[in-house]
């Protein structure tokens, strides 16, 4: 199995992450790696397996979250002709399909109970038994296992096992989220913008603007490098100026002014009234121009609303309600700027 991704950085936390799994691939013992969504727990389970002596053998690859929990032991440990309605022949299993190689086994803590009891028995003995059959098959099996979760505790919650998470955390590997990557920002985008412009077949790669660049760098990133990954390469294909640095950038591709709005709940508590408006200082009877009068409240609430937040234009659009797009605009169509 080749894969495009790679591991992009220079922050210590994630060299520090990246080395700790290199360490560990030459030892064929269970490993746990630990990360929001789009940290990266993938890959670190493809090093652990391209570094390891099995290297040659299949990585083979399965999300506990995307099968019903009455599917899920049948597919890790397969099944006999007949051992349930619909099984007209016998399957293996993932066990089976990764013997002599690596089970990466993502959203771990979506195993029921009884697949956690069958597991445990097959990291301990390395013996898996199909359902419906009567004798255990012997296999040979690296387990790698993931999850967003902390397993230690809903072991005190008794909703892991927590003989089996003694089992697994030979070597417990957590990933930071991207907003802790000190520096990282930056140079995944970079690196993300400038593939993205060789498929689009660019003729060079023009940078992003200042405010671009601070804008990536303020985002929280809750999706991480997966979100920025998205982020990055929709903001280079919508961008038609090649030969000037990209200004523009849209972290939220859902937002937009005809967007559906959500459902009320049934349960949801009544909307408040609005407050009555505040009476503004303001001479009324001197506007001879309407539109330049409200243009130059707009502009100079938008400017004082940068200053307060030192010109950070994602803070800023939140404390103004805006998007990130809607401030953009707005700026663009006074000519504000910090210089």
């Amino acid at each position: 199995m080749e894969r495009e991704n790679q591991f992009v950085g220079q922050s210590q936390s994630i060299l520090d992450a990246v080395e700790r799994a290199s360490r560990a691939a030459a030892l064929s013992r269970p490993v746990l790696v630990i990360g929001e969504r789009g940290t990266g727990k993938e890959l670190i389970a493809e090093r652990l397996h391209r570094l390891s002596d099995r290297w040659g053998e299949p990585l083979v690859i399965m999300n506990c979250a995307a099968l019903p929990e009455t599917l899920i032991e049948a597919e890790l440990f397969g099944h006999e002709a007949g051992a349930f309605t619909g099984a007209m022949k016998a399957r293996e299993g993932r066990f089976e399909e990764a013997d002599g190689g690596t089970l990466f086994l993502d959203e771990l803590g979506n195993l029921s109970m009884a697949a956690q009891e069958r597991l445990l028995r097959a990291v301990e003995y390395g013996e898996v038994t199909r359902i419906g059959a009567s004798r255990p098959r012997r296999v040979d099996v690296r387990i790698v296992a993931a999850t967003n979760e902390d397993l230690p505790s809903l072991a005190e919650q008794g909703r892991f096992r927590a003989d089996l998470l003694d089992r697994l955390s030979f070597e417990v590997i957590t990933l930071p989220p991207l907003r802790a990557r000190d520096g990282d920002v930056l140079v995944l985008a970079d690196f993300f913008a400038r593939r993205m412009a060789a498929e689009l077949r660019w003729e060079e790669w023009p940078g992003f603007s200042d405010e671009v660049m601070d804008a990536l760098e303020a985002h929280d990133w809750p999706g991480n490098v997966r979100e920025l990954r998205n982020v990055v390469e929709r903001a280079v294909y919508r961008w038609d100026m090649w030969d000037l640095p990209i200004g523009d950038v849209v972290f939220d591709p859902f937002d937009s002014p005809w967007a559906p709005k959500p459902a009320a709940r049934p349960d949801a508590a009544p909307v408040a009234a609005p407050a009555r408006p505040l009476k503004a200082a303001f001479d009324f009877a001197a506007v001879t121009d309407l539109r330049a009068a409200v243009d130059g409240h707009e502009k100079a609430i938008v400017t004082h609303a940068l200053e307060r937040n030192r010109w950070n234009q994602r803070k800023t659009a939140e404390a103004l309600g805006l998007s990130y797009d809607q401030l953009r605009h707005c700026m663009k169509k006074h000519e504000i700027s910090a210089s």
